[in-house]
């Protein structure tokens, strides 16, 4: 793992630990040997109160690639930016799940559902 990646990700680690939403948790996996493996990190973000969503904690996975903080070559024309912390990654998921936008999709299943059944889609947050 690249110097910089290895870095940024303990940084963002000690920052999380130290100062990180309610009802919210990211921590890198473990490997076998019970090594931290700072490029996977298991995430829960709760649903937002007075939202479909309130209630639940909805887990995800997050990868980083050996490039990470820097721009990974498929998002150029997206506006990620190295500054973005994983606190705000988690917050703006969580924004996303009763606020999606459909102009620009990253799950599609979710997506199709949201345009063509919206209380279906927020029947799939209970």
């Amino acid at each position: 793992m690249s110097g910089i990646c290895r870095q940024r990700l303990q940084e963002e680690r000690k920052q999380w630990r130290r100062d990180h939403p309610f009802g919210f948790y990211a921590r890198p996996e473990k490997d076998a040997d019970g090594a931290l493996n700072l490029l996977v990190w298991e995430a829960g973000i709760p649903g937002k109160a007075n939202t479909p969503w309130e209630g639940g904690t909805y887990k995800l996975k997050m990868y980083f690639p050996e490039e990470y903080p820097s721009k990974p070559p498929k998002y150029e024309e997206k506006s990620w930016k190295p500054a973005i912390t994983i606190k705000q990654i988690l917050l703006g998921i969580q924004d996303l799940l009763n606020d999606p936008n459909p102009g620009d999709p990253a799950q599609a299943d979710a997506f199709h559902l949201f345009r063509q059944d919206k209380a279906a889609y927020e029947r799939k947050g209970n």
